[in-house]
């Protein structure tokens, strides 16, 4: 109902990841609770109205991102051709996707501040 642009970005899982697509609400499940996918809105509307603007819709992250990094063949070859750099990689995403959630909930938490101020 936006009067503007609007924008949605979502995971969609497709044969290229590798596993079985019967499993594709599963393998979205562990993206969104590993972090690796943060669950969001933005409703600029809401500036200036008493309700924060930002909002996150999923907690922090229940799952390693390894969980589902691992489910992905496209993740995995990785894995199979340089073991070792895989790990360091998957380090660094858990590092990222974590950094990522305290910035977002900052940021939530910031608005929802604003928010009262008005």
């Amino acid at each position: 109902s936006y009067d503007g642009p609007s924008l949605v970005v979502a995971y969609s899982h497709c044969i290229a990841h590798g596993y079985n697509l019967n499993l594709g609400m599963d393998q979205q499940k562990l993206a969104v609770d590993s972090g690796f996918w943060p669950l969001f809105r933005f409703d600029p509307r809401k500036l200036g109205a008493s309700q924060p603007a930002l909002r996150m819709d999923a907690g922090a992250p229940k799952v390693r991102v390894a969980q589902f990094l691992k489910n992905e063949a496209r993740f995995r070859m990785l894995e199979n051709t340089d073991f070792a750099r895989s790990e360091a990689l998957i380090a660094s995403a858990e590092s990222s996707c974590h950094a990522q959630h305290l910035q977002l909930q900052h940021m939530a938490d910031e608005s929802a501040s604003e928010a009262t101020k008005i």
